[in-house]
């Protein structure tokens, strides 16, 4: 049987169930004497057994072979995608890069990957890794999973069609993905080509954020976001499965599609958002809010308040404070940050950031708009608003210091003249 979409369920961290075929969840137990139509019953959990209920993610599967059954693993060599983010200096210089040249052998998801910065690691069970993936052919006969942390995939070109142990998610730019650790699956390419971003959380799982005095309305709704219904294929064949474990990928090979589970029931399951459904938030008297106000998910650390990872997007919205200078003011943060634009322009920037392209500030490292957005902004009528359209772009935020890969600062499509934007800001003092 050929696996097919079936649809989504709504909904962020609830307890979802689903199966392709009747009667396949169990009544009462978990994991019955026999389960039906001749499955096997598996767990797979994301924390520990014991985290607490509001916390604990887990999810059980009843399929048609259990995971354990593969040849044994022998490492796989890939030279760009990887958690070396090095132990030497890091420049505190503004980066920023060109988008990411399409292939020109083939390359599917994974082979596409490539290591831009990071920090933290799968063994410290904190940090991130930020890759570019740059894709022209479906995953044939092969199978991906990561037992380092959970991942969320922002496409920037292309659609992608990534079907998973527990259904199927078709992801369009300017929407995003959640894959949670474990989950194995597969990513084929419906316009032939793909290029994006992808966050590894080596952290506590992503959520979406408390909502404090906003009140009980407004950013990314819980409704919005979309497990898929359980959907399975039953294909035997020489496969190949493809594990990243401890910064390293591994390699087995595998009779059948593990891509078999035929009802599921938990929590532990990947989901999609569309970014244009975010409820923005914004100042209506004046002054530019802090960017925590687009924040569509985070995952916390052990200070309230600071991200381990923070997800924040910059899409559509009405600017309408008056005397104020409306776009990002120039700032240093305690915070690192990693911005990646997916459509349109970026408000703070009037050139030389192109869709595909990212770029990189570090802790208390100066950054803000260029000189051509600044002049702009400080005459701009404020006492009219004014309408961002037509754009989406993000942020990757952490706590901690991001090591740029020495791949990424040796990169042809780096920009070695990025902080020639700011040369033109004149002094204007009259003291």
């Amino acid at each position: 049987m050929a696996i097919a979409s079936t649809g989504y369920q709504s909904g962020f961290g609830n307890e979802f169930a689903s199966e392709a075929l009747a009667g396949t969840l169990p009544d009462g137990r978990n994991s019955p004497q026999r389960v039906a139509h001749g499955l096997y019953a598996e767990q797979l959990s994301g924390t520990a057994f014991t985290a607490p209920r509001h916390s604990n993610r887990r999810s059980w599967l009843y399929r048609i072979r259990p995971a354990a059954i593969h040849g044994p693993f022998a490492l796989l060599d890939h030279a760009a995608f990887h958690n070396d983010f090095g132990s030497g200096p890091v420049t505190p210089d503004q980066l920023r890069w060109n988008p990411l040249p399409m292939p020109e052998a083939a390359a599917d998801f994974v082979d596409g990957l490539v290591t831009m910065a990071g920090n933290g690691s799968p063994a410290s069970q904190s940090g991130i890794g930020i890759h570019l993936y740059a894709a022209n052919r479906d995953m044939h006969g092969r199978f991906f999973y990561d037992a380092d942390g959970e991942l969320l995939v922002v496409p920037q070109q292309g659609r992608l069609h990534i079907e998973t142990e527990l259904g199927v998610l078709d992801v369009a730019p300017q929407e995003i993905a959640v894959i949670p650790r474990g989950v194995r699956f597969r990513v084929a390419l419906p316009d032939g080509s793909a290029r994006g971003y992808v966050c590894e959380n080596f952290g506590a799982f992503l959520r979406i954020p408390d909502l404090g005095p906003i009140g009980s309305n407004g950013l990314a709704n819980p409704r919005d976001f979309l497990t898929p219904n359980a959907a399975f294929e039953d294909v035997e064949g020489d496969f190949e499965l493809v594990a990243k474990f401890q910064g390293h990928l591994w390699r087995a090979a595998i009779g059948h599609s593990p891509l078999d589970v035929v009802g599921w029931h938990g929590n532990h399951v990947p989901c999609k958002y569309d970014l244009r459904l975010f409820n923005t938030i914004g100042s209506i008297s004046y002054d530019h809010p802090d960017p925590s106000i687009f924040l569509v998910l985070t995952s916390p650390t052990d200070t309230p308040g600071v991200g381990n990872l923070d997800f924040a997007i910059f899409p559509p919205r009405i600017l309408a404070a008056q005397d104020t200078f409306r776009p990002p003011w120039f700032h240093r943060n305690i915070a690192s940050e990693f911005m990646g634009l997916v459509h349109g322009e970026y408000d703070a920037k009037a050139e030389g950031f192109a869709p595909g392209g990212c770029s990189l500030h570090n802790c208390m490292t100066g950054h803000g708009p260029d000189a051509s957005t600044f002049d702009k902004a400080s005459n701009a009528d404020t006492s009219k608003p004014d309408y961002i359209v037509d754009t989406m772009a993000f942020m990757f935020e952490t706590r901690n210091v991001i090591r740029p890969t020495r791949q990424a600062l040796d990169a042809g499509h780096r920009q070695h003249d990025y902080q020639a934007c700011w040369t033109g800001l004149r002094k204007h003092f009259r003291g």
